[in-house]
């Protein structure tokens, strides 16, 4: 899936975006001196949106003489205004550096741009993972029954690959405080709320309060990725499945590795699900015959890493309160011109029903 291009994303130098009411999302010929400084490509520079575009912004950067990198992916936040915090892609590349050489499947980053003066914003360069994001159909290759349920063990292996790095070993020693991380969930999106919100929704604050008269005890904490979902990997493109790289770290931390689950879950429709919605949406594949249902998805889970299953649900509601919070920001940056997604543009009614799902959820609910 690719997102459009507006007249006034891509320019060639700053001098022309000068009369524009919204500042670029690439600049051309500095990005080219910055590639070139870095030794990555050679010559012309072609640039096309590529992934959901509804976050941080990801283009496929194409070259046109370059035998060593023809193709690298740059990642860049969105037009502001952004919500305090979010959005960090310094912070994600960090985190991906750390993790190249432990099991976790992850892009290999080629370059970091801190200087905002380059293209308007800090940003960094990865090697182009080849392979297929499945979102809305499975490639043919992968799909029949036996490989779509592998599909399903490929997540939840490199899930647990993930949750069991050593993170300080790793370099990450205060890349997220390993203690505190639900209280501080629950605080933080609290407080995007408060930021993010169009409109009153009684639910996210009926939703909110039973998250935390009802908060579990964390185990151990791990590395969480934040946004763990299936339209967020890579899969090759032939059989048997296999996930070759988890994509968009910009949510992730240490903390309670059960969050992840919980999210994945929330994400993952089965047969019997109503239809519509930002699961429909963003996982509806998974209603494919063969596919593990979310019960199975957690015995898989548990079997690999021995962590007990009990609180999950609460995991689950967390996981839909904070997408109510993240996409009402989205919404919000919408209504306010900051994007062109048109998907973000009418998701207005949507939020309501995934603040409603919540609910059910937390009252006992799937």
């Amino acid at each position: 899936m690719s997102t459009a291009v507006a007249p006034d994303d891509i320019v060639a130098t700053h001098a022309d975006a000068a009369n524009n009411a919204r500042p670029p999302l690439l600049v051309i010929e500095p990005l080219r001196a910055f590639l070139d400084e870095h030794g990555i490509g050679e010559g012309e520079i072609g640039a096309r949106p590529i992934g959901e575009g509804h976050s941080n912004v990801t283009y496929l950067i194409e070259r046109d003489s370059s035998p060593t990198h023809p193709q690298v992916v740059l990642r860049r936040p969105p037009r502001p205004p952004l919500p305090p915090s979010a959005h960090d892609v310094l912070r994600e590349a960090r985190l991906l550096r750390a993790l190249a050489d432990t099991p976790a499947r992850v892009p290999r980053v080629l370059a970091v741009c801190e200087d905002s003066g380059v293209i308007g914003c800090p940003f960094y360069i990865m090697e182009r993972i080849a392979g297929e994001v499945i979102v809305t159909s499975v490639p043919d290759a992968l799909d029949s029954p036996a490989q779509r349920r592998r599909i399903g063990e490929e997540l939840i292996e490199a899930l647990a690959e993930i949750h069991a790095v050593d993170w300080r070993a790793a370099g990450l020693e205060g890349f997220g405080k390993p203690t505190g991380y639900l209280e501080r969930q629950l605080r933080r999106f609290g407080g995007l709320w408060v930021l993010n919100r169009t409109r009153e929704i009684p639910a996210v604050e009926r939703v909110g309060a039973w998250l935390s008269e009802n908060m579990p005890e964390s185990g151990p904490a791990s590395i969480v990725h934040g946004d763990y979902r299936l339209g967020n990997t890579i899969f090759a493109a032939t059989a048997p499945a296999r996930l070759e790289a988890v994509l968009d770290w910009e949510m992730a931390t240490i903390g309670d590795p059960l969050a992840d689950l919980g999210y994945l879950c929330m994400m993952w429709t089965e047969g019997g699900d109503p239809r519509g919605g930002m699961r429909d949406y963003l996982g509806g594949v998974t209603r494919g015959e063969g596919f593990p249902t979310r019960g199975e998805l957690i015995d898989s889970y548990e079997r690999r890493t021995g962590r007990s299953m009990k609180d999950l649900r609460w995991y689950t509601t967390l996981a839909l309160w904070k997408s109510v919070v993240f996409m009402e920001g989205n919404y919000r940056r919408a209504l306010a011109g900051a994007t062109d997604d048109p998907y973000l543009k009418q998701f207005g009614d949507g939020v309501l029903e995934l603040a409603n799902q919540a609910e059910g959820v937390a009252l006992g609910g799937d």
